[in-house]
Protein backbone atom coordinates (compact mmCIF):
# COMPACT_ATOMS: atom_id res chain seq x y z
CA UNK A 1 0.00 0.00 0.00
CA UNK A 2 2.70 2.87 0.67
CA UNK A 3 4.82 1.59 -1.91
CA UNK A 4 1.65 2.66 -4.41
CA UNK A 5 1.15 5.64 -2.81
CA UNK A 6 5.18 6.57 -2.87
CA UNK A 7 5.25 6.05 -6.47
CA UNK A 8 2.23 7.86 -7.67
CA UNK A 9 4.22 10.51 -5.43
CA UNK A 10 7.46 10.06 -6.81
CA UNK A 11 5.71 10.44 -10.85
CA UNK A 12 3.18 12.90 -11.16
CA UNK A 13 1.86 11.18 -14.69
CA UNK A 14 1.35 7.95 -13.22
CA UNK A 15 -2.00 6.35 -12.44
CA UNK A 16 -2.21 3.08 -11.07
CA UNK A 17 -5.50 0.70 -10.90
CA UNK A 18 -6.39 -1.83 -9.00
CA UNK A 19 -9.12 -4.19 -9.61
CA UNK A 20 -10.27 -6.92 -6.52
CA UNK A 21 -12.69 -9.53 -6.30
CA UNK A 22 -15.88 -7.92 -3.94
CA UNK A 23 -15.63 -10.28 -1.46
CA UNK A 24 -12.01 -11.05 -0.81
CA UNK A 25 -11.99 -7.50 -0.43
CA UNK A 26 -14.38 -7.86 2.03
CA UNK A 27 -12.82 -10.51 3.66
CA UNK A 28 -9.44 -8.38 3.57
CA UNK A 29 -10.39 -4.87 4.26
CA UNK A 30 -10.19 -5.12 8.20
CA UNK A 31 -6.92 -7.00 8.14
CA UNK A 32 -3.60 -4.82 9.93
CA UNK A 33 -3.54 -1.41 8.36
CA UNK A 34 -6.05 -2.05 4.75
CA UNK A 35 -8.36 -0.09 5.58
CA UNK A 36 -6.38 2.95 6.10
CA UNK A 37 -4.48 1.98 3.01
CA UNK A 38 -7.88 2.09 1.30
CA UNK A 39 -8.95 5.35 2.48
CA UNK A 40 -5.86 6.86 0.96
CA UNK A 41 -6.22 5.26 -2.16
CA UNK A 42 -9.52 6.23 -2.47
CA UNK A 43 -9.10 9.80 -1.69
CA UNK A 44 -6.38 9.50 -4.15
CA UNK A 45 -6.81 11.23 -7.28
CA UNK A 46 -4.64 8.69 -9.60
CA UNK A 47 -4.91 5.66 -7.61
CA UNK A 48 -8.14 4.39 -9.13
CA UNK A 49 -9.83 1.09 -7.02
CA UNK A 50 -13.01 -1.45 -7.95
CA UNK A 51 -14.11 -3.76 -6.36
CA UNK A 52 -14.76 -6.47 -9.07
CA UNK A 53 -18.09 -8.34 -8.24
CA UNK A 54 -18.90 -9.17 -12.12
CA UNK A 55 -18.92 -12.83 -11.33
CA UNK A 56 -21.56 -15.91 -11.03
CA UNK A 57 -22.64 -16.16 -7.21
CA UNK A 58 -20.19 -18.22 -5.40
CA UNK A 59 -17.73 -17.22 -7.69
CA UNK A 60 -14.41 -15.51 -7.17
CA UNK A 61 -11.98 -13.41 -9.69
CA UNK A 62 -9.18 -14.89 -9.50
CA UNK A 63 -6.46 -13.75 -11.77
CA UNK A 64 -3.30 -12.24 -10.33
CA UNK A 65 -1.98 -9.62 -13.17
CA UNK A 66 0.47 -6.86 -13.32
CA UNK A 67 1.08 -4.87 -16.27
CA UNK A 68 3.57 -1.94 -16.54
CA UNK A 69 2.69 0.39 -19.98
CA UNK A 70 1.92 -2.37 -21.78
CA UNK A 71 5.29 -3.46 -21.88
CA UNK A 72 6.04 -5.31 -19.04
CA UNK A 73 3.30 -7.85 -17.49
CA UNK A 74 3.19 -10.34 -14.59
CA UNK A 75 0.68 -13.15 -15.11
CA UNK A 76 0.82 -16.20 -12.36
CA UNK A 77 -0.18 -17.62 -8.65
CA UNK A 78 1.03 -14.84 -6.35
CA UNK A 79 -1.31 -13.13 -4.47
CA UNK A 80 -0.55 -9.17 -3.14
CA UNK A 81 -0.51 -10.52 0.44
CA UNK A 82 2.16 -10.04 3.17
CA UNK A 83 2.14 -14.26 3.71
CA UNK A 84 3.05 -14.75 0.26
CA UNK A 85 6.66 -13.85 0.80
CA UNK A 86 9.39 -16.58 0.99
CA UNK A 87 12.95 -17.22 0.12
CA UNK A 88 13.38 -20.70 -2.26
CA UNK A 89 15.60 -22.07 0.33
CA UNK A 90 12.35 -22.05 2.93
CA UNK A 91 15.01 -21.64 5.94
CA UNK A 92 13.10 -22.85 9.03
CA UNK A 93 14.97 -19.47 10.81
CA UNK A 94 14.43 -16.73 8.34
CA UNK A 95 13.46 -14.18 10.24
CA UNK A 96 12.58 -11.86 7.16
CA UNK A 97 9.50 -14.45 6.64
CA UNK A 98 6.96 -12.23 8.83
CA UNK A 99 3.60 -9.94 8.74
CA UNK A 100 3.79 -5.75 9.01
CA UNK A 101 3.47 -6.42 13.23
CA UNK A 102 6.55 -9.01 13.37
CA UNK A 103 4.66 -12.41 13.81
CA UNK A 104 6.08 -15.20 11.46
CA UNK A 105 4.67 -16.80 8.70
CA UNK A 106 4.87 -20.38 7.39
CA UNK A 107 6.71 -21.16 4.50
CA UNK A 108 5.42 -20.38 1.28
CA UNK A 109 6.08 -21.89 -2.21
CA UNK A 110 4.97 -19.58 -5.63
CA UNK A 111 5.50 -18.72 -8.74
CA UNK A 112 4.90 -16.57 -11.51
CA UNK A 113 5.90 -14.72 -15.12
CA UNK A 114 7.25 -11.92 -16.16
CA UNK A 115 7.14 -11.17 -19.90
CA UNK A 116 7.63 -8.57 -22.47
CA UNK A 117 6.46 -7.49 -25.93
CA UNK A 118 3.23 -8.17 -27.54
CA UNK A 119 2.58 -10.47 -24.93
CA UNK A 120 2.62 -8.04 -21.99
CA UNK A 121 0.22 -5.74 -24.54
CA UNK A 122 -2.65 -8.46 -25.34
CA UNK A 123 -2.49 -8.92 -21.24
CA UNK A 124 -2.87 -5.18 -20.74
CA UNK A 125 -5.67 -5.54 -23.03
CA UNK A 126 -7.39 -8.26 -20.87
CA UNK A 127 -7.06 -6.12 -17.80
CA UNK A 128 -9.03 -3.33 -19.72
CA UNK A 129 -11.67 -5.62 -20.87
CA UNK A 130 -12.04 -6.81 -17.19
CA UNK A 131 -11.76 -3.49 -15.85
CA UNK A 132 -14.65 -1.63 -17.99
CA UNK A 133 -16.64 -5.28 -17.31
CA UNK A 134 -16.74 -4.04 -13.57
CA UNK A 135 -17.57 -0.66 -14.44
CA UNK A 136 -14.31 1.08 -14.58
CA UNK A 137 -14.80 2.54 -18.05
CA UNK A 138 -12.80 2.48 -21.23
CA UNK A 139 -8.97 2.45 -20.38
CA UNK A 140 -6.75 3.37 -23.60
CA UNK A 141 -3.55 1.07 -24.22
CA UNK A 142 -0.46 2.78 -23.64
CA UNK A 143 1.00 3.65 -27.07
CA UNK A 144 4.38 4.23 -26.48
CA UNK A 145 6.60 3.61 -23.06
CA UNK A 146 10.49 2.97 -21.93
CA UNK A 147 11.40 -0.45 -21.76
CA UNK A 148 10.56 -1.79 -18.55
CA UNK A 149 12.14 -5.16 -18.24
CA UNK A 150 13.80 -5.56 -14.73
CA UNK A 151 17.06 -5.54 -14.91
CA UNK A 152 17.63 -8.12 -12.04
CA UNK A 153 15.76 -10.98 -13.93
CA UNK A 154 17.43 -12.88 -17.04
CA UNK A 155 14.90 -14.11 -19.59
CA UNK A 156 14.25 -17.76 -19.97
CA UNK A 157 12.84 -17.15 -23.52
CA UNK A 158 13.44 -15.15 -26.53
CA UNK A 159 11.87 -14.57 -29.17
CA UNK A 160 9.08 -17.31 -28.79
CA UNK A 161 5.29 -17.66 -28.89
CA UNK A 162 3.26 -18.04 -25.57
CA UNK A 163 -1.27 -18.54 -25.51
CA UNK A 164 -2.76 -16.42 -22.94
CA UNK A 165 -5.40 -19.05 -21.85
CA UNK A 166 -8.43 -17.92 -20.06
CA UNK A 167 -11.66 -19.50 -17.64
CA UNK A 168 -14.39 -16.66 -18.21
CA UNK A 169 -17.81 -18.18 -16.61
CA UNK A 170 -20.97 -17.09 -18.26
CA UNK A 171 -22.51 -13.84 -17.39
CA UNK A 172 -25.98 -12.79 -17.30
CA UNK A 173 -25.79 -10.33 -20.36
CA UNK A 174 -25.22 -13.55 -22.05
CA UNK A 175 -21.61 -13.04 -22.95
CA UNK A 176 -20.49 -16.45 -23.87
CA UNK A 177 -18.32 -18.53 -21.56
CA UNK A 178 -14.36 -19.18 -22.13
CA UNK A 179 -12.85 -22.56 -20.83
CA UNK A 180 -9.20 -22.65 -22.33
CA UNK A 181 -7.73 -23.37 -19.78
CA UNK A 182 -9.54 -26.43 -19.19
CA UNK A 183 -9.24 -27.54 -22.41
CA UNK A 184 -5.46 -27.11 -22.82
CA UNK A 185 -5.50 -28.88 -19.26
CA UNK A 186 -7.14 -32.07 -21.06
CA UNK A 187 -4.73 -31.97 -24.72
CA UNK A 188 -1.74 -31.36 -22.21
CA UNK A 189 -2.14 -34.28 -20.26
CA UNK A 190 -3.58 -36.39 -23.54
CA UNK A 191 -0.27 -35.52 -24.97
CA UNK A 192 1.88 -36.15 -22.32
CA UNK A 193 4.79 -39.17 -23.63
CA UNK A 194 7.06 -39.54 -20.84
CA UNK A 195 6.31 -37.09 -18.06
CA UNK A 196 4.09 -35.03 -16.48
CA UNK A 197 5.59 -32.44 -13.37
CA UNK A 198 3.04 -30.29 -12.16
CA UNK A 199 2.27 -27.80 -9.19
CA UNK A 200 -1.30 -27.41 -7.69
CA UNK A 201 -2.89 -26.06 -4.75
CA UNK A 202 -5.69 -28.43 -4.72
CA UNK A 203 -6.57 -31.68 -6.69
CA UNK A 204 -9.81 -32.03 -7.27
CA UNK A 205 -11.24 -31.59 -10.83
CA UNK A 206 -12.77 -34.89 -11.86
CA UNK A 207 -12.16 -33.89 -15.08
CA UNK A 208 -8.51 -33.81 -14.99
CA UNK A 209 -8.59 -37.23 -12.63
CA UNK A 210 -10.35 -38.66 -15.84
CA UNK A 211 -7.93 -37.41 -18.18
CA UNK A 212 -5.12 -38.74 -15.68
CA UNK A 213 -7.34 -42.22 -15.65
CA UNK A 214 -7.32 -42.25 -19.39
CA UNK A 215 -3.55 -41.95 -20.07
CA UNK A 216 -2.81 -44.35 -17.05
CA UNK A 217 -4.88 -47.11 -18.73
CA UNK A 218 -3.27 -46.60 -22.27
CA UNK A 219 -0.01 -48.99 -22.62
CA UNK A 220 3.46 -47.15 -21.65
CA UNK A 221 1.42 -44.38 -19.60
CA UNK A 222 3.61 -41.40 -18.59
CA UNK A 223 4.86 -40.42 -14.99
CA UNK A 224 2.98 -37.85 -13.17
CA UNK A 225 4.76 -36.26 -10.22
CA UNK A 226 2.19 -33.60 -8.44
CA UNK A 227 2.95 -31.26 -5.73
CA UNK A 228 -0.05 -30.72 -3.26
CA UNK A 229 0.62 -28.77 0.15
CA UNK A 230 -0.56 -31.14 2.92
CA UNK A 231 -3.72 -29.47 3.60
CA UNK A 232 -5.95 -26.44 1.82
CA UNK A 233 -6.13 -23.25 3.44
CA UNK A 234 -9.03 -22.13 5.59
CA UNK A 235 -11.76 -24.09 6.58
CA UNK A 236 -14.55 -24.80 4.04
CA UNK A 237 -11.74 -25.48 1.28
CA UNK A 238 -9.81 -27.91 3.19
CA UNK A 239 -13.10 -30.02 3.94
CA UNK A 240 -14.08 -29.85 -0.17
CA UNK A 241 -10.44 -29.58 -1.60
CA UNK A 242 -8.54 -32.38 0.69
CA UNK A 243 -11.68 -35.03 0.89
CA UNK A 244 -12.15 -34.63 -3.31
CA UNK A 245 -8.27 -35.28 -3.30
CA UNK A 246 -8.52 -38.07 -1.06
CA UNK A 247 -11.49 -39.56 -3.08
CA UNK A 248 -9.74 -38.93 -6.56
CA UNK A 249 -6.38 -40.58 -5.60
CA UNK A 250 -7.87 -43.49 -4.41
CA UNK A 251 -9.66 -43.87 -7.74
CA UNK A 252 -6.82 -43.21 -9.42
CA UNK A 253 -4.71 -46.07 -6.90
CA UNK A 254 -7.41 -48.17 -8.03
CA UNK A 255 -5.77 -48.51 -11.76
CA UNK A 256 -3.34 -50.70 -12.94
CA UNK A 257 -1.16 -48.49 -13.30
CA UNK A 258 2.11 -49.70 -11.75
CA UNK A 259 2.63 -46.37 -9.21
CA UNK A 260 3.12 -44.05 -12.11
CA UNK A 261 0.82 -41.25 -10.86
CA UNK A 262 2.30 -39.90 -7.08
CA UNK A 263 1.34 -36.49 -5.21
CA UNK A 264 4.18 -35.45 -3.15
CA UNK A 265 4.50 -32.54 -0.04
CA UNK A 266 7.82 -30.32 0.07
CA UNK A 267 8.70 -29.81 3.84
CA UNK A 268 11.53 -27.68 5.69
CA UNK A 269 14.30 -28.97 6.78
CA UNK A 270 12.74 -29.09 10.66
CA UNK A 271 9.75 -30.93 9.04
CA UNK A 272 7.63 -27.91 8.71
CA UNK A 273 4.83 -28.66 5.65
CA UNK A 274 5.87 -26.11 2.64
CA UNK A 275 2.30 -24.19 1.50
CA UNK A 276 1.93 -24.98 -2.21
CA UNK A 277 -0.01 -22.18 -4.02
CA UNK A 278 1.91 -22.09 -7.29
CA UNK A 279 0.26 -23.26 -10.32
CA UNK A 280 2.71 -25.03 -12.46
CA UNK A 281 2.46 -27.56 -15.34
CA UNK A 282 5.32 -29.29 -17.50
CA UNK A 283 4.94 -32.24 -19.83
CA UNK A 284 7.96 -33.60 -21.41
CA UNK A 285 10.13 -30.95 -20.97
CA UNK A 286 7.83 -29.60 -24.32
CA UNK A 287 4.92 -27.74 -22.90
CA UNK A 288 5.10 -25.04 -20.02
CA UNK A 289 2.07 -23.48 -18.57
CA UNK A 290 2.24 -21.28 -15.35
CA UNK A 291 -0.75 -19.03 -13.99
CA UNK A 292 -3.98 -18.79 -11.55
CA UNK A 293 -5.85 -21.55 -11.99
CA UNK A 294 -5.64 -24.72 -9.81
CA UNK A 295 -6.22 -28.53 -10.73
CA UNK A 296 -10.00 -27.82 -9.08
CA UNK A 297 -13.67 -27.43 -10.20
CA UNK A 298 -13.46 -23.93 -9.69
CA UNK A 299 -10.62 -22.97 -12.04
CA UNK A 300 -12.31 -24.56 -15.06
CA UNK A 301 -15.54 -23.20 -15.18
CA UNK A 302 -16.68 -20.79 -12.32
CA UNK A 303 -13.74 -18.24 -11.37
CA UNK A 304 -12.20 -16.00 -13.72
CA UNK A 305 -8.45 -17.15 -14.18
CA UNK A 306 -5.47 -16.66 -16.40
CA UNK A 307 -2.82 -18.81 -17.53
CA UNK A 308 0.65 -18.38 -19.37
CA UNK A 309 1.36 -21.18 -21.69
CA UNK A 310 4.61 -22.11 -23.95
CA UNK A 311 5.12 -24.82 -26.31
CA UNK A 312 8.93 -25.29 -27.45
CA UNK A 313 10.11 -24.29 -30.42
CA UNK A 314 14.04 -24.95 -30.21
CA UNK A 315 16.12 -26.73 -28.28
CA UNK A 316 17.04 -23.53 -26.63
CA UNK A 317 13.30 -23.70 -25.39
CA UNK A 318 13.42 -27.42 -24.62
CA UNK A 319 16.24 -26.97 -22.64
CA UNK A 320 15.19 -24.08 -20.65
CA UNK A 321 11.66 -25.69 -19.48
CA UNK A 322 14.02 -28.67 -18.29
CA UNK A 323 16.01 -26.20 -16.49
CA UNK A 324 13.75 -25.03 -14.62
CA UNK A 325 11.76 -28.09 -13.48
CA UNK A 326 15.02 -29.22 -12.65
CA UNK A 327 15.49 -25.89 -10.25
CA UNK A 328 11.90 -26.97 -8.98
CA UNK A 329 12.65 -30.13 -8.18
CA UNK A 330 15.90 -29.19 -6.52
CA UNK A 331 14.16 -26.69 -4.38
CA UNK A 332 11.75 -29.06 -3.16
CA UNK A 333 14.51 -32.08 -2.76
CA UNK A 334 17.08 -30.14 -1.12
CA UNK A 335 19.68 -30.68 -3.66
CA UNK A 336 21.32 -29.29 -6.87
CA UNK A 337 19.77 -28.94 -10.40
CA UNK A 338 22.43 -31.34 -11.69
CA UNK A 339 21.82 -34.33 -8.94
CA UNK A 340 17.85 -34.14 -10.54
CA UNK A 341 19.20 -34.47 -14.06
CA UNK A 342 21.34 -37.44 -12.92
CA UNK A 343 18.70 -39.07 -10.82
CA UNK A 344 15.93 -38.48 -14.18
CA UNK A 345 18.44 -40.04 -16.57
CA UNK A 346 18.75 -43.40 -14.43
CA UNK A 347 15.75 -43.85 -12.61
CA UNK A 348 13.04 -41.37 -14.44
CA UNK A 349 10.83 -38.73 -12.93
CA UNK A 350 9.39 -40.85 -9.95
CA UNK A 351 12.42 -43.12 -9.19
CA UNK A 352 14.47 -39.74 -9.10
CA UNK A 353 12.23 -38.54 -6.15
CA UNK A 354 12.61 -41.63 -4.40
CA UNK A 355 15.93 -41.35 -4.91
CA UNK A 356 16.94 -37.98 -3.92
CA UNK A 357 14.00 -37.58 -0.79
CA UNK A 358 15.68 -38.14 2.74
CA UNK A 359 14.19 -38.67 6.04
CA UNK A 360 15.79 -35.61 7.02
CA UNK A 361 16.06 -32.62 5.84
CA UNK A 362 14.07 -30.09 3.15
CA UNK A 363 12.35 -32.41 1.24
CA UNK A 364 8.98 -34.42 -0.18
CA UNK A 365 6.98 -36.84 1.98
CA UNK A 366 4.40 -39.58 -0.58
CA UNK A 367 1.24 -38.31 0.05
CA UNK A 368 -1.55 -40.39 2.11
CA UNK A 369 -5.03 -40.28 2.22
CA UNK A 370 -6.91 -39.02 5.32
CA UNK A 371 -9.26 -41.11 7.04
CA UNK A 372 -12.70 -39.25 5.82
CA UNK A 373 -15.78 -38.42 8.06
CA UNK A 374 -19.03 -39.23 7.08
CA UNK A 375 -20.37 -35.20 6.22
CA UNK A 376 -16.57 -34.21 4.17
CA UNK A 377 -16.89 -37.77 1.91
CA UNK A 378 -20.28 -36.67 1.11
CA UNK A 379 -19.50 -32.81 0.54
CA UNK A 380 -16.92 -34.00 -1.92
CA UNK A 381 -18.71 -36.39 -3.34
CA UNK A 382 -21.54 -34.29 -4.26
CA UNK A 383 -19.25 -31.14 -5.24
CA UNK A 384 -20.73 -28.85 -2.87
CA UNK A 385 -18.44 -26.55 -2.34
CA UNK A 386 -16.24 -26.67 -5.61
CA UNK A 387 -18.92 -27.10 -8.31
CA UNK A 388 -18.07 -27.35 -12.05
CA UNK A 389 -19.60 -23.96 -13.12
CA UNK A 390 -22.14 -21.70 -12.42
CA UNK A 391 -25.16 -23.94 -13.67
CA UNK A 392 -24.29 -26.51 -11.01
CA UNK A 393 -23.89 -23.92 -8.02
CA UNK A 394 -27.67 -24.09 -7.07
CA UNK A 395 -28.25 -27.61 -9.15
CA UNK A 396 -29.74 -30.98 -7.27
CA UNK A 397 -27.36 -32.69 -5.29
CA UNK A 398 -28.59 -36.04 -7.31
CA UNK A 399 -27.26 -34.91 -10.52
CA UNK A 400 -23.50 -33.72 -9.27
CA UNK A 401 -20.82 -36.13 -7.67
CA UNK A 402 -17.14 -36.85 -8.28
CA UNK A 403 -17.77 -40.15 -9.96
CA UNK A 404 -20.84 -39.65 -12.22
CA UNK A 405 -18.69 -41.02 -15.57
CA UNK A 406 -17.72 -44.45 -15.74
CA UNK A 407 -13.90 -43.89 -16.62
CA UNK A 408 -13.31 -43.44 -13.01
CA UNK A 409 -13.58 -46.30 -10.51
CA UNK A 410 -16.53 -45.74 -8.01
CA UNK A 411 -15.73 -45.27 -4.57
Amino acid sequence: GPFLTWLVKRNPDLDVYILRWDMGALKAVFRGGALGTLWRWLRHSRIHMRFDGVHPAGASHHQKIVVVDDDVAFCGGIDMLCTRWDRRAHADDDDARHLPNGKPCGPWHDATTVLSGPAAADLGQLCRDRWEKAGGGKLAPVEEAEPGWPESVEPKFRDTDVAICRTWPRQEDGESSIHEIERLYLDHIAAARRFIYAESQYFASRKIAEAIAKRLQADDPPEIVLINPVSAEGWLQPVAMDTARARLTGALDRLENGGRFRIYHPHTAAGAPIYVHAKVFIADDAILRVGSSNMNNRSMRLDTECDISLTARSDADRDAIRDLRESLMAEHLGTGPADVRRAVDAHGLIGAVEALRGPSGRSLTPYKAPDLPGVAEWLADNELLDPEGPEETFEPIARRGLFRRAVMPGP
